[in-house]
């Protein structure tokens, strides 16, 4: 029988956990789920957040303190100082859970961002583990390459290529994202149209996406937030059209049913993207995904099997025509097995064990 750890989790106290339905940020909803996936299974699980926040399984540990959001007295702050706001309050929260670990002896510290951590792991032979959710570039590059003089700091990548960047830090796992299945209905009959999503900015490709359902001569229906107002404003909004349609922003426990009525999601994607939730939820609602060969692309989707892996708008656009060949059950098996929850929370045990034995 496996030991029993003693696990202490944190992502942030921006937001509750789990955040209002029309905010979504990826690392709140991985944590949570690794947090009560992993006392679940027996462990015995503290997950530092704010007061408001639920979990079924996890112990919560507030410090009675309110989400940053949600606290009043901040919001004057915040409207003016977000980040500088949320980096002290996070701060401070990764410190008390350090000087909670004095007393609690954790096993594991399992930290999100990853800055926060540096000023007080190196203090403690108890490993911090920290998952990287961002693209290993500019800023992030130079931060994280720092963690390798800090052996107590251990790193889980989302994807093998996200490593490329910084390949010989303190890795000890790559552990792909998980999604709860059960929030993406599988549909076996889409509708007669195709997909995009995703913030409106270069990165995501969405222009690029309005070029090859044009040149393709298929609808396309298209989901987001104008976070750019000038690419918006001047590559996106001249292009809608009664064929190029512009939906709005979709909360994200509705996301699921904009996915499942589309014949494929077109993500040519300008970016080494880590990882891309939105193309596993996509495929778990048995949508194929039509994507760039960029970043984690070929690490999430199977090519020719769960969509197809292209380098352009050409071959895009052929891929359009043979879309019907993709078996959508095969998109949903695809992530039943790759991508759920319980594997993910799989990985990180595996993960916290290979340290511990590596530290005896």
């Amino acid at each position: 029988m496996k030991k029993k750890l003693k696990i202490a989790i944190f992502c942030t106290n921006e937001w509750p956990t789990l955040p209002p339905q029309n905010v979504f940020y990826a690392p709140l909803w991985i944590a949570y789920y690794t947090a009560e996936g992993l006392a679940q299974k027996g462990h015995d699980v503290f997950y530092f957040g704010s007061k408001e926040s639920k979990l079924k399984r996890a112990k919560l540990v507030s410090f009675n303190t309110k989400a940053i959001k949600k606290d009043k007295k901040l919001e004057p702050f915040l409207s003016k100082s977000n980040e500088l706001v949320v980096n002290f309050y996070e701060q401070k929260m990764i410190s008390m859970i350090y000087q909670m670990h004095l007393k609690e002896k954790f096993d594991i510290i399992h930290i999100h961002p990853f800055r926060r951590c540096l000023p007080m792991a190196p203090f403690t032979q108890t490993p911090t583990v920290i998952t990287i959710h961002d693209q290993i570039a500019g800023i992030n590059k130079l931060q994280l390459a720092e963690t390798k003089n800090i052996p107590q700091i251990k790193l889980i990548s989302i994807s093998n290529a996200q490593r490329k960047p910084l390949p010989n830090l303190n890795y000890v796992a790559t552990v792909y994202n998980g999604i709860d299945i059960n929030k993406f209905k599988y549909r076996e009959k889409p509708e007669d149209y195709f997909v995009a999503a995703g913030r409106f900015v270069p990165e995501k490709g969405i222009d690029i996406a309005i070029d090859i359902a044009k040149k393709a001569g298929v609808k396309l229906k298209i989901a987001g937030g104008p976070s750019d107002g000038d690419y918006f404003n001047k590559l996106i909004k001249p292009k809608l059209s009664k064929n190029i349609e512009y939906v709005g922003m979709i909360d994200y426990l509705k996301m699921g049913d904009f996915y499942s009525k589309a014949k494929a999601l077109i993500a040519p994607i300008q970016w080494e993207e880590p990882f891309g939730l939105f193309f596993t939820e996509a495929m778990a609602c048995g949508t194929p995904v039509i994507a760039y060969n960029r970043g984690s692309v070929p690490e999430v989707i199977k090519d020719k099997k769960t969509g197809f892996i292209v380098k352009n708008v050409s071959e895009a656009v052929k891929a359009v025509h043979k879309i019907d060949q993709i078996k959508r059950s095969d998109c949903r098996d695809w992530v039943k097995e790759r991508f759920s929850i319980d594997t993910m929370v799989d990985g990180y045990e595996k993960a916290y064990f290979d340290l511990i034995q590596k530290k005896a």
